[in-house]
């Protein structure tokens, strides 16, 4: 059974068109790359799907309902997270407070448990508390929890985005471009704690990274994307010899 299925899914931004046709079928725990050259349309994917956009046609079904025309918010409360290419974070939280916020959602104490204190209130508070430290440790950042998230090393950065990610309890996660930005130390270490996340909270995972190396070590099945269609997927090995992929990233010159 998928847990995300997409299908025939197609978009025009004007009269530019900027997806056609995708489909994905994505099992639980299941992990999938998405890559192409730059302007493919790989974060229009991942927006399209998660509501930041509304596709133009076709559907996307996460375990089975159609989330079209739903709002972000409520795509996440339903089970899909995500990371951003260009990161999100709040300039003047603290990186505890980043994953905190996130988990608000899920509170059940309602309006005058916040107002009155009601036990249930103080229960959950230190539940978020206690996961939220939980995270920040799978993700390398605890010694951090304090600190004003911006003044992190970049790489730290990322992994707080993916603890906060974490905290919504999603069912499918999204990275977009994980390690743009790190060095090749901080590029293993992200390998590691992807395979650890995966591994715990047996969430499913499509991630859109230009680093092939990440996403072959990563991956069962890739997808690759020109102008909006997909040209090829399969295995990493399937992948990394096909000639139209090749062509992708290197031009028909440099092929022959």
């Amino acid at each position: 059974m998928s847990l995300l299925r997409v299908t025939d899914m197609t978009h025009f931004f004007g009269g530019l068109r900027a997806v056609y046709r995708y489909n994905l079928t994505l099992a639980p725990g299941e992990i999938r790359g998405l890559i192409g050259p730059n302007g493919a349309g790989k974060t229009t994917i991942f927006n399209l799907i998660t509501g930041i956009h509304t596709p133009s046609r076709g559907t996307v079904a996460l375990e089975g309902r159609n989330i079209v025309g739903l709002r972000p918010h409520e795509i996440a409360t339903r089970g899909l997270g995500r990371t951003f290419q260009n990161m999100l974070l709040w300039r003047h939280m603290t990186v505890l407070e980043h994953v905190r916020m996130a988990h608000y959602a899920q509170l059940q104490y309602g309006l005058f448990g916040a107002f009155f204190g009601s036990p249930r209130r103080y229960a959950e508070e230190e539940r978020v508390e206690a996961n939220s430290l939980r995270l920040l440790r799978i993700f390398d950042v605890e010694r951090y929890a304090r600190q004003i998230v911006t003044s992190l090393p970049y790489g730290a950065q990322r992994r707080v985005e993916m603890a906060r990610a974490m905290a919504t309890r999603p069912k499918v996660l999204f990275l977009d471009e994980p390690t743009a930005g790190m060095t090749p130390e901080e590029l293993t270490q992200m390998i590691g704690i992807i395979r650890k996340i995966h591994q715990e909270f047996q969430v499913a995972i499509l991630l859109i990274e230009h680093r092939l190396k990440f996403v072959m070590e990563l991956c069962q099945r890739i997808q690759t994307l020109v102008f909006g269609e997909v040209i090829a997927e399969g295995t990493p090995e399937e992948i990394k010899n096909n000639p139209e992929v090749i062509e992708a990233y290197l031009g028909k010159e440099e092929v022959a």
